[in-house]
């Protein structure tokens, strides 16, 4: 449980953001096993075979509380563990923000993946996550952290605070695209089949 901190969202403070004893004790944890990431992954079949077995934490994530005001800023930590579902990489679900004009900035802290993005129109890309490097997520874009390696990615993110989070459309219509691990081993980007199209 973490350690009731009053934090000064009006003048300031300095928070010790650390995974460890750091912002663990100080920030609110939100985890996600697999068993809640339900027809989120293309191979229904690997994922009933996985979760008959056992139910294995596919990521979380750390915030802070900020008021979610105009101006202000949220910010944390997202932690994205390795894993496969058939040969789909581990991943977030992904969002669009309710406030559709919002952008978001993650900084790869450790681990290796990519973050997939996509716009109401069909633009897809997908952008590496490596530690020392920044993606910027333009607005307008739904993103989903994928890992794509053997340890923990780890990446800090901000954004604007009253931005909200649009889960369900991702949720009802899935990305157009899936990370799948390839032939030879590496990450590549292929179509998703069960993508709805509207």
């Amino acid at each position: 449980m973490p350690e009731k901190k009053i934090y000064d969202w009006a003048r300031g403070f300095v928070l010790d953001f650390s995974l460890g004893d750091g912002l663990s004790k100080n920030a609110l944890s939100t985890k996600r096993y697999l068993s809640e990431m339900k027809g989120m992954f293309a191979d229904a079949a690997a994922f009933e075979k996985i979760t008959a077995r056992e139910d294995p934490l596919v990521y979380e994530f750390y915030e802070l509380g900020v008021p979610e005001d105009p101006g202000n800023l949220a910010f944390g930590a997202s932690i994205t563990y390795p894993g496969r579902v058939g040969n789909e990489y581990f991943m977030t679900k992904g969002h669009f923000h309710t406030i559709l004009e919002t952008a978001e900035v993650y900084y790869t802290l450790s681990g290796e993946g990519g973050m997939l993005l996509e716009n109401p129109e069909g633009d897809v890309s997908l952008q590496p996550l490596e530690p020392g490097k920044a993606v910027y997520v333009p607005k307008r874009y739904a993103h989903r952290s994928i890992n794509t390696g053997k340890t923990p990615l780890v990446s800090f993110f901000v954004f604007r605070a009253d931005a909200g989070h649009n889960y369900a459309t991702i949720e009802t219509k899935g990305y157009r695209k899936l990370v799948v691990e390839g032939p030879d081993g590496r990450p590549k980007m292929t179509d998703n089949p069960k993508w709805a199209a509207p």
